[in-house]
């Protein structure tokens, strides 16, 4: 990044008035050198720093993205809705409508409640699974994440060891861990929470076995605890109905959010009829978690996502990258690992335990005008064509030389 752009300047305002200068997930900083902090426009699957500079964007803002950047029948429904009325003195008629597409669309939704982001929506969750049991213990796969809220973030600045005192690991894909894990807590299990698959940062994906799926459903069935699952990263790009639905698995509460109103800020909760009192007796809210824009948004989002089949669209486009990476990869001699749902995938390097060359290939990518990660999931979108995926592959592979170039 030249000491004189347009960014660096940003930066240099920006560590004057904001702690750090950035903070959170977002900060360019630590993803290598070259990539921007500052974005001013984005439209379909593209983005524009603040250099002027335009990318192909496989990152979709790190998920909420889903139809494209300024999708004409979101933008028509949340203009038309911020019009009439936004921030009111209750929620708007949509939040009714938003609450039965939801129900019509999830089998394992009875009902839905609204908040502002995905740390929410789990939280939610899981204070619908204490007030149904009057239990305190949840099971948690080692190391995934489910939001910032200190129950749910290690070892982390500001938290205490006693926020997660309620927390007991057990190893995704591993029943038997999960059934120990059980096994410990004694009776006192409110909730078994899981993400649909392994998405944890700075490691391959991975797939969740549909054995292991089945028997947490049964375990929780077993012990009178709820199924938690968090679909705040997969969710709507997998399949519409929840992405454990194709291996038969209903949670008994879903969490959802990202990439729910295609950018607008929003989360939901469903859960099964049984949890309907519970979540009933809650008391949860925010200033601005029943807006009206952010849910006209969400249902216009869902309701495209339905006409198109959104899921199968974003598939086709993950396949042909993959398809296209595999190839470019082997060319080079480059022995990588593809992991992930083709809709959320992730490239890594064999033998790359540092991310080295992860991070100079991404940042060769950039320069390349394709926007993507060297440690966490990308995301696909149903505005990636077979074109827009051809020219992020030239790039790609144009990466892929400066890498051999760079490490034989």
């Amino acid at each position: 990044m030249s000491e004189t752009s347009t960014d660096a300047a940003l930066r240099e305002r920006a560590a004057r008035v904001i702690p750090g200068g950035m903070y959170g997930h977002l900060n360019a900083a630590i993803f290598g050198e070259g990539y921007p902090q500052f974005f001013v426009r984005g439209e379909g699957c593209r983005q524009w720093d603040a250099d002027g500079r335009e990318y192909v964007d496989l990152m979709c803002s790190w998920g909420p993205i889903i139809l494209g950047h300024r999708h004409p029948a979101v933008e028509a429904a949340a203009a038309a809705q911020q019009a009439a009325g936004d921030c009111l003195n209750g929620p708007g008629p949509i939040m009714v409508e938003l609450a039965e597409l939801l129900v019509d669309m999830i089998p394992s939704a009875d009902w839905a409640m609204f908040s502002k982001n995905g740390t929410d929506a789990t939280t939610q969750a899981l204070m619908v699974a204490r007030a149904a049991t009057g239990r305190t213990k949840v099971l948690v796969a080692h190391g995934a994440y489910h939001g910032a809220d200190p129950w749910c973030t290690p070892s982390l600045a500001g938290t205490t060891p006693s926020e997660r005192a309620d927390l007991i690991e057990y190893t995704y894909n591993d029943l038997a861990s999960a059934e120990a894990a059980a096994a410990s807590a004694d009776g006192d299990v409110a909730a078994i929470i899981a993400t649909p698959f392994k998405h944890d940062s700075f490691e391959d994906q991975e797939l969740a076995d549909p054995a292991f799926a089945r028997g947490l459903r049964a375990l929780c069935d077993r012990i009178g605890a709820a199924l938690v699952i968090d679909d705040v990263r997969a969710g709507w790009r997998i399949d519409l109905r929840g992405t454990w639905e194709p291996l038969g698995v209903r949670p008994d509460l879903t969490a959802w959010s990202k990439a729910m109103a295609n950018g607008y800020a929003i989360a939901a909760v469903t859960g099964v009829d049984a949890l309907r009192g519970p979540a009933q007796m809650l008391y949860s809210t925010g200033s601005f978690w029943f807006s009206a824009t952010a849910m006209a948004a969400a249902k216009a989002t869902l309701e495209t996502l339905r006409e198109i089949d959104g899921p199968a669209l974003m598939e086709r486009a993950g396949t042909r990258l993959r398809e296209g990476l595999a190839a470019q990869a082997a060319a080079h001699g480059f022995q990588i690992n593809q992991t992930g749902p083709v809709q959320i995938p992730w490239l890594s390097f064999a033998g790359d335990s540092t991310l080295e060359m992860a991070t100079h290939w991404s940042v060769a990518c950039l320069a390349e005008g394709v926007y993507l990660h060297p440690w966490h999931n990308w995301f696909l979108s149903a505005a990636h064509t077979d074109a827009d995926i051809d020219r992020a592959l030239q790039g790609t592979d144009a990466a892929f030389a400066k890498l051999r170039a760079r490490f034989g």
